[in-house]
């Protein structure tokens, strides 16, 4: 089993364009998969992609499309683009100030149960969060990490929504960081009513620095999954 996860960090890069070159990672990881068949010696690669998207909604391939508030008119005007995709779960948005997380793994590596692979990608942001003081915690039936589960004042700081296919992942997990929460107001986030979202700023009422919660998610990332991250970076 390959424990090797190569890192790397995109910058800011459009929501397609991603996409794309998560297939194509997805798609070559199981050809190695097709492969490893034949000769039982080979090793399917494991990715860990950062990435910080311009404007963008995704719906999921179950999502309901009337959760999307706006005309196309009007996601033109607010500089956004939309696009119906092929994770779990239903819409979300994605912008500036926003730390994205793509682990593109075969679970073959670590382990074959979706449920634990969902539990610790939440584990890994709430272990985060911690460290600056936060305490979040699950909401039963509702992927994520939220704030006051259980009470009128109950709020998402973190979105989640992965494919799986073959034991291979993709897409994954969208932490609010200093992100501009009137986006989310042009929605129904998750297409769950009634419940807010939020982000680390509000929560700590200052500009937080992206790249040292970039490396405290990759530590506890690293800690849950009992990964060695290999820097892959261009």
């Amino acid at each position: 089993m390959n424990k090797k996860v190569k890192f790397q960090d995109l910058g800011s890069k459009d929501y397609k364009e991603t996409w794309d070159y998560q297939e194509e990672l997805f798609a070559r990881i199981v050809q190695q998969k097709i492969a490893k068949r034949e000769n039982p010696t080979i090793e399917t690669d494991n990715y860990f992609l950062y990435v910080e998207h311009p404007h963008v909604y995704t719906l999921g391939k179950s999502g309901d499309f009337s959760n999307l508030l706006l005309s196309e008119k009007q996601l033109e005007e607010k500089g956004a683009s939309f696009y119906k995709i092929n994770r779990g779960g239903d819409i979300t948005y994605h912008g500036p100030g926003q730390i994205v997380g793509y682990p593109i793994l075969d679970l073959e590596n670590f382990f074959t149960d979706i449920h634990k692979y969902l539990r610790f990608l939440e584990e890994a942001i709430i272990l985060t969060l911690a460290e600056y003081g936060l305490k979040t915690e699950r909401s039963p039936g509702e992927t994520g990490v939220w704030f006051d589960v259980g009470t009128p004042f109950a709020r998402k700081i973190c979105a989640m929504g992965v494919r799986a296919s073959r034991w291979v992942t993709m897409h994954g997990f969208a932490l609010n960081v200093n992100v501009d929460l009137g986006y989310f107001d042009n929605i129904i986030p998750c297409g769950i009513r009634g419940k807010a979202v939020t982000s680390m700023q509000v929560e700590l009422n200052k500009q937080v620095n992206e790249e040292e919660v970039k490396q405290k998610i990759l530590k506890h990332f690293q800690t849950l999954f009992l990964a060695s991250i290999i820097n892959d970076n261009c």
